[in-house]
C-alpha cells in the first residue's frame, strides 16, 4: 500500500508514477478526502479535549459538594457529539481506505517507461536455440503420442483448464517439482495451505483487484490461492523481525488456481494456459537497502533451474505499462518452446519494496538504532511446471518419436528416456 503522505507531501510524482502504470486514478478527489478525514480528526480531539475540561471540573464541584448538573448535561451533549463525530470519522476512514488499496505500487526508478509489453527489453539470453530446420512436434502431439496428458478426460472431471497427467507425465511432473524442491538449497522449505483468509490475498496484492482471477469459497472467507506466494508472504504477517535474522528465504510447493478471467483471445491450447498447475515459488524478506541486489539474486537462481535442465531462455525486464499491480520492478523469464515456435514465460522475479509489507504489516526492528521499519518483499517463481515441460518435450524430442530427460533430472524419473 502506497502512504496516503507519500501522495500528499508529492503528488506530481505520485500521478507520473501511476500515469506510467497505466493506473486511472483521482487524485485531486483522494487528496479531498484525505483532508476531510484529517479534518475530522482535529474536530473530534477538540469535542475530547472539552469533555476531559469539563470532567475536570465536574469533579472539582463534587469535591466541594457543589451543584455539578448544569456541567453534567453539558458534557452528555458533547458526549454525544463525540460519537456522531467518531462515526463520520470511522465512515471517512474506512471509505479513504477502500481508496488507498486500489492504488498500485510505484515503479522503481530504474524501471523503463512503456505502455505495453512490445516496449519490455531483452537483458541477456542463455543457451543455444534448437535448430529452426528441424521439424518439431508440439507439446499437445507429443502428450498424444506417448500417453502423457490426458486434456479431454481433465476436461470430463473439472472442465477445461484442469490437465489430467498420466503415466510418465505424472512422473515427470512429480520429477520437476522435486527437482526445484531440491534445487534451491539456500531456501528454507515450506508446504503450505492451499486455502487462505482473505487478509492473505489482500497483502500481496491479488484482493481486491484480481478477485474474478480467483477461486473462492460461497462466503469469500477462504480464496484457493493463485501462487504460494500468498501463504508464503504472510507467514511474518503482523510481525516484527530482528534485522541479524534477515534475509529470510522461503520455497514452497503448491497447486495454482487461476480463473484466467481475462484469457478470452489468447491462446489455451494444452498445457499453454491451464486454470490449475504446479508451481515451485520463491519468497525473500530483506532490508530496504539490499532489496535491489536480492532482486538480482533471486532471478539468477531462478535461472539456474533451466540452466540445470539444458533450455534456452531470456530474461526480459518489463516496462512500466507491464509491471503488475504490486510491483516496483521485474524480470520476466522467457523459454523457447521449437514446437511452438515462441518464448513462454516461466517465471517473474519482483521487488515489492515495502508495498505488501505495509499491507500485512510486516516489520523489522534495525540494529542500529532500535527502530521499526517495514521489510522489503520479493517473490519469483522457481518455476512453473506446465510451460516448462512444454519446453522440456518440444526441445528434448527425438526424430524416433521419443523424448531425451536431461541428465539433472534422470535419477527423478528412474530413466533417461521417455516413449
Amino acid at each position: 500500500m502506497i502512504p496516503i503522505s507519500i501522495l500528499r507531501e508529492n503528488p506530481d510524482r505520485a500521478k507520473k508514477s501511476l500515469e506510467s502504470k497505466g493506473a486511472s486514478i483521482d487524485l485531486g478527489a483522494l487528496l479531498k478526502l484525505d483532508q476531510e478525514h484529517r479534518s475530522a480528526i482535529t474536530d473530534l480531539d477538540i469535542l475530547r479535549a472539552e469533555k476531559n475540561k469539563v470532567s475536570e471540573k465536574i469533579a472539582v464541584l463534587k469535591r466541594k459538594g457543589e451543584n455539578a448538573e448544569t456541567d453534567i448535561q453539558s458534557m452528555r451533549k458533547v458526549g454525544d457529539s463525540i460519537n456522531v463525530a467518531e462515526s463520520s470519522l470511522n465512515a471517512l476512514k474506512e471509505k479513504l481506505n477502500a481508496q488507498l488499496i486500489e492504488i498500485p505500487n510505484f515503479p522503481d526508478g530504474t524501471v523503463p517507461v512503456g505502455d505495453d509489453p512490445s516496449q519490455n527489453s531483452v537483458v541477456r539470453e542463455w543457451g543455444e536455440k534448437p535448430d529452426p530446420k528441424k521439424n518439431y512436434l508440439s507439446h499437445l502431439d507429443i502428450g498424444k503420442n506417448l500417453n502423457l496428458f490426458d486434456m479431454e478426460r481433465g476436461s470430463k472431471i473439472s472442465g477445461s483448464g484442469f490437465p489430467l497427467y498420466m503415466n510418465d507425465g505424472a512422473r515427470l511432473e512429480r520429477a520437476l517439482i522435486n527437482f526445484m524442491l531440491d534445487h534451491h538449497t539456500e531456501f528454507t522449505e515450506v508446504f503450505p495451505p492451499f486455502l487462505t483468509q482473505s487478509s492473505a490475498p489482500l497483502t500481496c496484492g491479488q484482493l481486491p483487484k484480481f478477485s474474478e482471477d480467483m477461486y473462492s469459497t460461497e462466503d469469500g472467507n477462504l480464496w484457493l490461492i493463485p501462487t504460494a506466494e500468498v501463504p508464503l508472504t504472510n507467514i511474518h504477517q503482523d510481525e516484527i523481525l530482528d534485522e541479524d535474522l534477515l534475509p529470510k528465504n522461503y520455497k514452497a510447493y503448491s497447486a495454482c488456481f487461476r480463473r484466467e478471467a481475462g484469457s478470452y483471445g489468447k491462446d489455451t491450447r494444452g498445457l499453454l494456459r491451464v486454470h490449475q498447475f504446479n508451481k515451485v515459488e520463491l519468497v525473500k524478506f530483506v532490508t530496504p537497502e539490499t532489496s535491489y541486489d536480492e532482486l538480482e539474486s533471486l532471478t539468477l537462481q531462478a535461472e539456474s533451474v533451466l540452466q540445470a535442465l539444458g533450455l534456452h531462455y531470456r530474461v526480459v525486464e518489463l516496462c512500466t505499462g507491464d509491471l503488475s499491480f504490486a510491483a516496483a520492478k521485474c524480470y520476466d523469464i522467457e523459454i523457447w518452446t521449437p514446437g511452438e515456435g515462441r518464448w513462454l514465460e516461466v517465471s517473474s522475479c519482483s521487488n515489492f519494496e515495502s508495498f505488501q509489507a505495509r499491507r500485512g504489516n510486516i516489520r523489522y526492528r534495525r540494529i542500529s538504532d532500535n527502530k521499526v521499519d517495514y521489510v522489503h518483499t520479493l517473490n519469483g517463481s522457481g518455476v512453473a511446471t506446465p510451460r516448462l515441460m512444454v519446453a522440456l518435450l518440444e526441445t528434448f524430442q527425438t526424430e524416433n518419436g521419443t523424448v531425451f530427460i536431461p541428465e539433472a533430472l534422470q535419477s527423478y524419473m528412474g530413466k533417461g528416456v521417455i516413449g
